[in-house]
């Protein structure tokens, strides 16, 4: 993780349904792209960290949403840092190509929020997020580049919700993680 000078980071989840499995020979030249284009967003002005499987160089093994989806997760100083990483570098020729490897969303599939500085997102929280805004659209809580708000906005969004007090989960016969994606 690099060091930030910044109170806040943007956090972002990119969910893609694949249209043909990993090892598909459909899917090598995505799969070709993965390590130049994580490395140019690790070196990227702006990154902070990115969510990669325990001993990968990537996520792509890790199948949170589902078999066939795979999960982005990474956070950035900055929206700015974020968007010139997503649009002017190298990442763009896989926007370009993605619906060669990726399905159509007919809902939203990336999601922004602000976090402090130093606090890593879980896959659950990003999720959450994700169908937070499925459920409800926009908000200073989760966002995105075309409806984004500014770390100010989500913090007076925070601070205007009451406090609420922990509730005893009901007890069922299966558990729903928060992380479970079901949730989604």
């Amino acid at each position: 993780m690099t060091a930030s000078a910044h109170a806040v980071h943007l956090a972002e989840l990119n969910v893609a349904t694949l249209r043909h499995p990993f090892d598909d020979p459909r899917m090598a030249p995505f799969v070709e792209m993965l390590n130049p284009v994580n490395a140019s967003a690790d070196k990227a002005p702006g990154f902070v960290w990115r969510l990669a499987e325990e001993g990968a160089a990537d996520a792509t093994g890790l199948r949170p949403a589902g078999e066939d989806v795979i999960v982005n997760l990474s956070v950035w100083e900055t929206r700015e840092a974020l968007w010139d990483f997503t649009y002017r570098s190298g990442h763009l020729e896989v926007m370009r190509r993605r619906r060669e490897w990726f399905e159509r969303h007919v809902e939203a599939h990336l999601v922004l929020w602000w976090v402090p500085a130093g606090h890593l997102p879980t896959v659950g929280e990003a999720l959450e997020r994700l169908a937070d805004l499925r459920a409800h659209g926009p908000s200073p809580r989760a966002f995105t580049f075309s409806s984004f708000c500014t770390a100010a906005e989500a913090a007076q969004h925070r601070q205007a919700l009451p406090s609420v007090q922990p509730v005893e989960p009901a007890q069922s016969p299966r558990a729903t993680l928060a992380g479970d994606a079901t949730a989604v």
